[in-house]
């Protein structure tokens, strides 16, 4: 009997084929440094989780600014550093930010790096110059180092030491990594060890950043860069100016998404309310000023054309004016003001 030769009792394998790599046991893969029962990736089971307890999240400006990293974005001049000074004196003083919101008192680190001494004091003068004595807890720093070269390291220091309530990093262009990586993964890496140590810390840290040109039916996708920014801080803000005015959009893992409509009066932003609720508030006062000001009761058609409306939408918010006792009704689809006589 003729002994077969290895060649031809081996698997005769196909020139597609690839050799198959060799299975690796989870508890033997070198991904990280092992637990106590020696498996490589560390896990928690539901009924632990269940009984675990955590300190209660902090916020150094109720409802906006928790721990972790917060994105402050909008276009050039429309106030975004204003905001964010807002936000520090009112945490310094443990006043109102925006008008209303609560905060909680404490140091503030606010890293101007767009600015000098001299501006700073100009700008402070301009919002608080009836203040007798600015408080000593907010500090300003002009130059830092950046993300990447020292940067985190630099602000965990200085957190141990002062422990602050709010850092602020006012412009990410100036502590952006320099670096020729572009893309997800280069954005996502800029700001992730920033994030990582916020929660380590406990701090809150808002970072100032630039909206794109071009327009989106969504405000987040008009931030500069990629999403990868987005995905790696805790929460985002864009301030977008629109026809109706000013709208604050907010989005993140620990707050409600909410947009709110602000005012920028005198150096100062307030909150005015919910965006949706401000704007039709102020649509039922421009249909009021026309009526009222009218000779006599008006149709919808009218009224659209005094405010270049359309005429359908008019009408729908003129059933719900006198539906609501704004408006009184003559006969078919004709209205005044309802004090009127």
């Amino acid at each position: 009997m003729n002994k077969r030769s290895k060649s031809s009792t081996a698997r005769r394998q196909h020139p597609n084929d690839t050799p198959r790599p060799a299975k690796r046991n989870i508890r033997t893969a070198n991904f990280g440094p092992r637990s106590s029962t020696g498996e490589a990736i560390t896990t928690i089971t539901a009924s632990a989780l269940q009984s675990k307890e955590f300190p209660p999240l902090q916020y150094a400006v109720d409802g906006y600014l928790a721990e972790g990293v917060t994105l402050l974005a909008g276009k050039p001049k429309i106030g975004k550093s204003w905001m964010a000074l807002d936000f520090a004196m009112a945490v310094a003083t443990g006043d109102l930010a925006l008008g209303s919101v609560r905060c909680r008192k404490g140091a503030i680190l606010y890293c101007a790096l767009e600015d000098n001494h001299r501006r700073l004091q100009r700008r402070m003068s301009q919002l608080y110059g009836d203040v007798e004595h600015w408080p000593p807890g907010l500090h300003f720093a002009t130059e830092v180092r950046r993300l990447g070269d020292g940067l985190v390291d630099d602000l965990r220091d200085w957190i141990e030491a002062h422990h602050p309530k709010l850092v602020i990093l006012d412009t990410f262009a100036g502590v952006r990594p320099q670096s020729r990586r572009e893309g997800y993964d280069a954005d996502y890496a800029a700001l992730s060890p920033l994030q990582e140590m916020a929660g380590q810390m406990g701090v809150a840290i808002l970072v100032i950043h630039h909206l794109r040109k071009m327009l989106g039916d969504d405000p987040f996708d008009m931030i500069s860069g990629t999403t990868g920014l987005t995905g790696a801080v805790d929460t985002a803000f864009v301030l977008h100016r629109g026809k109706q005015g000013v709208t604050l959009y907010g989005r993140g893992r620990e707050i409600e998404e909410m947009e709110q409509a602000v005012e920028f009066v005198g150096g100062m932003w307030k909150l005015l309310g919910d965006a949706a609720e401000v704007r039709r508030s102020e649509e039922r006062c421009a249909i009021l000023e026309v009526v009222e000001g009218a000779d006599e009761p008006l149709g919808p058609k009218e009224i659209a054309e005094a405010l270049s409306w359309k005429a359908d939408n008019v009408k729908q918010l003129l059933f719900k004016m006198h539906r609501d006792g704004e408006l009184k009704k003559h006969g078919r689809g004709r209205y005044s003001a309802a004090d009127e006589m």
